[in-house]
């Protein structure tokens, strides 16, 4: 962040304020001495790097695209969505950012290790945070036609998946560092009908986010979100047109939410300005359920 001096000249003059500049972080503050008012305005996140999986569409998108124009090295880790993920690395790039997308299967150890070890070589060897956007339905399914293997699959794909990122990413994650993951609502009210195994997969990512907070503390912050109907392929696939604007109507706010919305909540857990914050599953519903 920069500002001319022509800028700058007028307001130290009149209201005796001061410029400080360091080697990681432009930093502008104004001392209004005449009225008692500080405001600073930073830029905390110019050397950061941060992974986000699933980030090739909808929420892990915008997240990536929050992070990456606004400084941090991002690295994106996609599935299926190739050109989404393609695309975000290209936008970053184009304003300014640095950043890489590579294919993994979340669920894999090899593919996990493979993300967090081609992050290091690129950006150096301190990850500032990790972003667990990685997850899914895959299909509704009520508990009495539900095989074993249908169970283990969306385990796999929302609680394993968060627990091998994790569990890979943590020698390398920094003092001061966070770990972020997206539950659900459903984690919460167990979902709408044939959704008890995803409602169940992310109950155990809210709980694992609060062991987790107490396992890396103090040098490590866990928080999850929970977001309720936002916008998303998720909902285009698995809730009903009807659903959807039944449960939109129901809300205070009247609407559905949007990836960039939970895009702002991950990155403000991930910065600083929450660095007192924990072990936190935060509801993002539009105030259609309170905990």
């Amino acid at each position: 962040m920069r500002y001319s001096s022509s800028v700058i000249s007028p307001w130290r003059e009149k209201y005796h304020c001061t410029f400080k500049k360091s080697e990681y972080t432009s930093i502008l503050v104004f001392n209004f001495s005449k009225r008692g008012i500080k405001l600073e305005q930073t830029s905390q996140e110019s050397t950061k790097t941060i992974i986000i999986t699933g980030g090739g569409r909808d929420i892990g998108r915008a997240c990536a695209l929050k992070f990456g124009r606004c400084g941090a090295n991002v690295a994106v880790n996609y599935h299926s969505s190739s050109e989404g993920a393609i695309s975000v690395v290209e936008e970053i790039k184009s304003a300014g950012g640095n950043a890489f997308c590579l294919q993994g299967d979340m669920t894999s150890e090899a593919d996990v290790s493979a993300l967090v070890t081609q992050t290091v070589e690129n950006f150096g060897s301190d990850i500032h945070a990790v972003v667990s956007v990685t997850g899914g339905l895959i299909e509704r399914k009520k508990i009495r036609d539900m095989s074993l293997d249908h169970w283990q699959k969306v385990f796999n794909l929302n609680a394993t998946s968060f627990f091998l990122l994790t569990r890979e990413s943590i020698p390398y994650l920094s003092a001061g560092s966070a770990i972020l993951s997206i539950a659900s609502q459903a984690g919460r009210d167990g979902g709408g009908a044939g959704a008890v195994a995803y409602a169940s997969s992310k109950g155990a990512i809210m709980s694992m986010t609060r062991g987790l907070a107490k396992e890396v503390g103090p040098d490590i912050r866990v928080n999850t979100l929970c977001p309720g109907m936002i916008d998303t392929d998720f909902h285009n696939t698995f809730t009903k047109s009807e659903v959807r604007a039944a449960v939109a109507s129901a809300t205070p706010l009247k609407r559905e939410g949007r990836s960039e919305e939970v895009a702002e909540a991950a990155y403000f857990l991930t910065m600083e300005s929450s660095s007192f914050i924990t072990g936190a599953c935060l509801d993002i519903n539009g105030g259609l359920l309170f905990s």
